[in-house]
């Protein structure tokens, strides 16, 4: 029982601790630039701006961070997984006679905010990396101009081992992140012992009298402030690598202290002394002389971890948008064997690579890139929020007046940061909203044109009438049987009890039927991973014909081998060496009755560009035929 219980317990710590390198890297890493451009934009360094200033930022990561992402949000998990997908799919479970406009309305809340953290995933690698790397300034002003060049390297360096997931990351990452909180929160630490008055800031009073009496200024601040909550939405992304316990217990037992402290340090240091250099570059100065070189190392580490949460977040969100029916068909590893959620995406990974890397040359700077920075991730809390309080009152059973005040409270400080980041729109805000407008009109248009698809092909011949016929004819004349060969026929539908083009057209014009048929349709269910023994159900139909229905959680990707594991665990065996497949490919035809013109391209251009279902549900090529069949949309 004793070694259970310790086996248990380094379980959680190696969790913990791999959470720290992936989860928290983003908000961690905050402090190189958050209080900096606060200061900036803060009009002055007088102890009311400060303190005002340094309030926000505390009662920010407490109240968004602490109280509304990981005390209640991390409950609204999906059977493990998090991220605004899974919450939406806990506010809006599949029910077709439940489609309202609201839901409607509510669903595209829930995907437009979804859309926005690829706008994120591209900026937050940029602004972290250079950030730090801003760091060789203050040691000599003479290294200016190396700091585009080498963020860009270290960005090729990061987008290169994803390969090797999560997993190997968190290890080889969390020692090192948690060096960096240690470090950062002793360095604040010592600031505040000498100049214990910053411990003013903690008193709220100081923050809404600086919104009051300085509204313009605020206004602009606000911006920046929410720069220090930045990668709250990463905590619930990441939840399906990690677990809601390790990432609850690394924010209240390390990070928060240690971003405080640091933060309160930093304050301290302005006020103390408010020169030029301090209010450029606060990060830096709160560190002995001394300890600059082997600072700015370890934030440029800090700033490729910080990277990877985004990171991960992004390919967990690329996976369930594709099995709900958002995506095409893109191709994933997977890189644990254990936790489904851990994946890899090699298309996405060198699309973020090519936007990160171009940010950082069109850019330069983590000024410039900050006024960029803000606006997307504030309308993606907002889009959580909202679906957040459905969920309070069809999962959790809230009344409609405690959802209602609970998250106005949180909704009022994010519409504060949203109206804020406004500003910034014309001076680089328009980057994540325009990314997140593309992603989000490209999902939504394949989303409408495989169910426009789909109404085509819905008058089809059923499976039941198809065997009920061949059944008929063999009984009125043998000779009208068709002609049966050896070996199994597998056929891959998208629609249950809808007989496959490919069946129809091998037997209509080849005359012929294997002895055992199998139609298998594998769809995605609206949980991430569902239970072996729900995978798969199997109807036994006349003519020795099969109906095997397979489903998949939006976090697992669906192969040939794990239908054949299952099916066999339900007394039928298939043998896929000697079974021939049967895909039907569709050729789209652009016509003036169905889909709009730009819809109609888009669609079609991610229709080619989707992997090959035979490739990703891993069918050997030897045994699959694919029969192309013309679709006008």
């Amino acid at each position: 029982m004793s070694a259970s219980t310790d086996h248990a317990k380094a379980a959680k710590l190696a969790l913990t601790v791999g959470a720290l390198g992936v989860v928290f890297g983003d908000i961690g890493t905050s402090p190189l630039y958050a209080f900096k451009e606060c200061l900036k934009h803060g009009g002055g360094a007088g102890a009311d701006t400060t303190l005002g200033i340094l309030s926000l930022i505390l009662w920010s990561l407490i109240v968004v961070v602490s109280i509304k992402y990981v005390t209640l949000v991390l409950r609204a998990d999906n059977h493990g997984e998090g991220g605004i997908l899974a919450l939406l799919n806990l506010a809006f479970p599949a029910n077709p006679s439940q489609t309202t406009k609201a839901v409607l309305l509510m669903s595209a809340v829930g995907v437009f905010g979804a859309a926005l953290l690829y706008g994120d995933g591209v900026i937050t690698p940029a602004i972290s990396v250079v950030s730090a790397v801003e760091g060789l300034e203050v040691i000599s002003p003479s290294l200016s101009h190396v700091i585009v060049p080498v963020a860009v390297l270290i960005l090729i360096g990061l987008f290169s081992v994803q390969r090797f997931g999560t997993n190997l990351i968190g290890k080889a990452f969390g020692p090192i992140i948690l060096v960096w909180f240690v470090v950062i929160g002793s360095l604040g630490a010592i600031q505040i012992f000498l100049h214990p008055e910053v411990l003013r800031a903690f008193n709220p009073i100081w923050g809404f009298n600086f919104l009051w009496h300085h509204p313009s200024t605020s206004t602009v601040v606000l911006g920046s402030v929410v720069l220090a909550v930045t990668g709250a939405e990463t905590l619930y992304a990441d939840m399906g690598h990690f677990g809601r316990i390790p990432i609850r217990t690394a924010w209240n037992g390390i990070v928060l202290p240690a971003l405080m402290l640091n933060y309160l340090g930093q304050g301290a240091l302005v006020l103390a002394d408010p020169s030029a250099p301090n209010l450029n570059s606060p990060f830096f100065r709160v560190a002995p002389e001394w300890a600059i070189p082997p600072l700015v190392l370890l934030a440029t580490a800090a700033s490729v971890i910080a990277s990877q949460g985004l990171i991960s977040g992004v390919f967990s969100l690329t996976t369930a948008a594709m099995q709900m029916g958002y995506l095409p068909r893109i191709q994933i590893s997977h890189t644990s064997h254990e936790t489904s959620g851990r994946i890899y995406i090699p298309a996405i990974n060198f699309a973020l690579a090519l936007a990160c890397i171009t940010l950082v040359i069109s850019f330069r700077s983590s000024s410039a890139l900050a006024a960029a920075y803000g606006i997307a991730v504030t309308m993606t809390m907002m889009a959580t929020t909202c679906l957040f309080y459905v969920v309070t009152q069809k999962q959790w059973g809230w009344s409609k007046p405690l959802s209602l005040v609970v998250c106005a409270v949180f909704a009022t400080i994010e519409l504060a940061f949203f109206a804020s980041n406004l500003l910034k729109v014309a001076h680089g805000g328009w980057l994540p909203l325009c990314i997140g407008a593309l992603i989000f009109y490209l999902m939504t248009t394949w989303k409408i044109g495989r169910s426009y698809i789909s109404s085509r092909i819905g008058d089809a011949l059923t499976l039941p009438c198809l065997v009920d016929s061949i059944a008929m004819s063999g009984v009125l004349d043998p000779r009208l049987s068709p002609h049966r060969v050896k070996g199994t026929a597998i056929f891959l539908s998208s629609t249950p009890d809808i007989t496959p083009h490919s069946l129809s057209y091998n037997l209509t014009h080849n005359h012929v039927l294997h002895e055992r048929n199998i139609v298998l349709t594998i769809a995605p269910a609206r949980v991430p991973v569902v239970p072996d023994d729900e995978k798969l159900s199997i109807t036994e139909l006349p003519e020795n014909f099969y109906q095997i229905h397979a489903k998949f959680g939006f976090m697992e990707v669906p192969t040939i081998q794990s239908v054949v594991e299952q099916a066999a665990k339900k007394n039928l065996e298939i043998n896929v060496d000697k079974s021939t497949f049967f895909l039907g490919r569709e050729t789209l035809v652009r016509t003036d009755k169905g889909l709009s013109r730009w819809r109609e391209g888009a669609f079609i251009a991610m229709s080619k560009n989707a992997q090959n279902a035979a490739q990703f549900f891993r069918l050997p090529s030897s045994r699959t035929i694919e029969i192309g069949k013309q679709v006008e949309i």
